[in-house]
């Protein structure tokens, strides 16, 4: 496949993470994540990682411009060469601009925005759904994975509950973050020609569907 140049976009509770597995085996390109990114650059010891980590250190938000270097440098290496599946990034239209001026640099452009859509309310179902044993630690989901105990372990047999991270009112929190964040963002890649939103409401299956045709069209209009 011709090279292909990412930025995959979900709410919190989209399936992204499992989407974006899927896009990165299929196209054999890296996924590459801001967090990621950071923490790379972190522990590699670069300028911009130091210069990164006194801001995190403090408790700051990375600017821009160093997370941009900080992307710039990424996106140079040899793997993603033949392309990239960039996830959190950018998350603001300064962000954006940067990003095509870094890639103009590199003699790129971005091939394609995938923005997954999931409606409001199921959002809140899948992010308050994990429940957690008290005991040994396993991880449940009350519809993806509901224990075979009901409220116990099917392992241990401990009490499960509810961390305070996943609770309605942080999930809200999150939630309205993101929209509040995203929203302009996806109408400025909408301007482009360059956006595809993909229900994310589908069966699993379905959506990776979805998402193979988008890219043998995005594969043939680039040919």
């Amino acid at each position: 496949m011709s090279d292909m140049n990412i930025i995959l976009i979900g709410p919190p509770g989209a399936g992204k993470g499992t989407q974006a597995a899927f896009l990165c085996q299929e196209l054999s390109i890296p996924h590459i994540s801001s967090g990621d990114m950071l923490r790379a650059a972190v522990k590699g010891g670069t300028a911009l990682g130091l210069l990164a980590k006194s801001y995190m250190d403090s408790g700051q938000l990375v600017p821009d411009d160093v997370t941009i270097g900080i992307v710039r440098e990424r996106l140079g290496q040899e793997d993603a060469r033949s392309g990239f599946l960039l996830d959190g990034f950018p998350r603001t239209i300064p962000q954006a601009l940067a990003l095509e001026e870094a890639l103009n640099g590199l003699k790129r452009d971005i091939s394609l925005v995938i923005n997954i859509v999931v409606p409001h309310d199921e959002l809140i179902r899948r992010l308050t759904g994990r429940l957690v044993c008290k005991s040994c630690g396993a991880t449940y989901h009350t519809m993806f994975n509901p224990s075979p105990k009901g409220q116990h372990c099917g392992l241990c047999g401990g009490t499960l509950y509810q961390r305070s991270d996943d609770s309605e009112e942080t999930a809200l929190a999150r939630l309205q973050v993101y929209l509040r964040q995203t929203a302009p963002l996806l109408e400025y890649y909408e301007k482009t020609g360059k956006l595809r939103n993909i229900d994310g409401l589908l069966p699993i299956s379905e959506v990776t569907e979805r998402l193979r045709t988008v890219l043998a069209e995005r594969l043939h209009d680039q040919s």
